[in-house]
């Protein structure tokens, strides 16, 4: 049985003194969205999960050059200046 001082402390974790804006809601969903997505794009576009190694080394090399490529195809989104294939 949880004792006084134990059951405030989940307390406290589980409701928080205040409630969040909407506009904060909002803001935090719209990033979760973005990092489902991102997490997809990695797995299907990048072959971030086609390793199939044994080694932490080679994992993190992998999962390092599926990064950089991840963000070198956003830096190619977010520029202007570069003309979408079609």
């Amino acid at each position: 049985m949880a004792t006084p001082r134990r059951r405030t402390r989940r307390l406290l974790a589980v409701y928080p003194a205040r409630q969040p804006p909407i506009e904060e809601l909002v803001r935090l969903a719209k990033i979760r969205w973005r990092i489902e997505h991102d997490y997809r794009e990695l797995k299907t576009g990048l072959g971030l999960d086609h390793f199939e190694g044994r080694s932490y080394l080679g994992w993190h090399r992998h999962v390092t050059l599926a990064a950089l490529a991840q963000a070198f195809c956003t830096l190619l989104r977010s520029d202007p200046k570069v003309l979408s294939p079609g």
